[in-house]
């Protein structure tokens, strides 16, 4: 069996090798990083250059992952506190890893958008919207999941269910219906970047 830190460990080299793999692709296709709106009210440490593509423009930049610095102590403490719940491990994980834009991604099952916390602020506002999807859950007397994708359907997100961190798709508001993979790292290593 396993450890808890081997398989954090294990979803740590996923996510940093598909990130990786996602702006290479990005490269190859497009010649450059991938860019986004500059906002002053809401830098990112994922910012890097400002882009020579529209000088007339306000402030396009180029923007890539970035590992989160230890230093930033991002916890999800206060959530288990609020919730009285121990948050899967894989979660704590995935969302304290990077700071990014959403990822596009492909897997069997269709397109998809891999979620992150563009800076701190934002990653606050994540665990807002998780707490109100696990009290929505617990009103519905269903399992708990933690949401950390979305898909190209309006309404269908993908998961992990809590107790046993398998990652399913479902329905918002209804329980989930399709198991994906048995992990968080199983399925991430199954997708392939998307660019457009």
């Amino acid at each position: 069996m396993t450890s808890s830190n081997q398989t954090n460990e294990h979803l740590v080299q996923i996510l940093q090798q598909f990130s990786e793999q996602y702006i290479a692709v990005y490269q190859q296709t497009h010649g450059c990083l991938p860019t986004i709106e500059h906002d002053e009210q809401w830098p990112s440490p994922c910012e890097q250059s400002a882009t020579k593509k529209k000088p007339s423009s306000a402030g396009e930049v180029y923007w890539q992952p970035i590992v989160i610095d230890k230093s930033e102590e991002l916890s999800f403490d206060n959530v288990e506190s609020a919730l009285e719940l121990t948050i899967h491990d894989d979660i704590k994980t995935y969302f304290t890893l990077l700071y990014s834009e959403s990822l596009a991604a492909q897997c069997d099952e269709g397109e998809l958008s891999l979620l992150f916390a563009w800076n701190k602020d934002d990653f606050q506002r994540l665990q807002e919207n998780l707490i109100g999807h696990i009290l929505m859950k617990r009103r519905l007397k269903q399992k708990e999941t933690i949401f950390f994708a979305v898909t190209d359907e309006e309404d269908m997100i993908i998961s992990v269910d809590n107790a046993s961190g398998a990652v399913w798709v479902e329905r918002v508001g209804c329980k989930p219906h399709k198991q994906l993979s048995d992990s968080l790292a199983q399925f991430i290593s199954q997708l392939t970047p998307v660019t457009k």
